[in-house]
């Protein structure tokens, strides 16, 4: 992953690079199955948590936000 600095407030851009994550090969699903819902959980500073992928009720993949004190994104990790 690249990293990328987003200063807190810019919500367009963290968005965009949100997305990118989503569409690279970190999120590929699994051969045959594709993703049909996403769920999300969003830490007490309102920062994103957790973005877990569903092919309709079976999880493909849950990614993990971490986040620098300043607001940035510091890492996204997939489980």
């Amino acid at each position: 992953m690249n990293e990328v600095e987003i200063p807190w407030s810019q919500y367009d851009k963290a968005y965009k690079g949100i997305h990118d994550a989503i569409i690279s090969s970190l999120t590929s699903p699994s051969a045959g199955k594709k993703i049909t819902k996403y769920t999300f959980t969003w830490n007490a500073d309102g920062t994103l948590a957790e973005l877990k992928a569903y092919y309709g009720e079976d999880p493909i993949f849950t990614l993990s936000f971490e986040w620098n004190s300043n607001g940035s994104l510091k890492q996204v990790s997939r489980s």
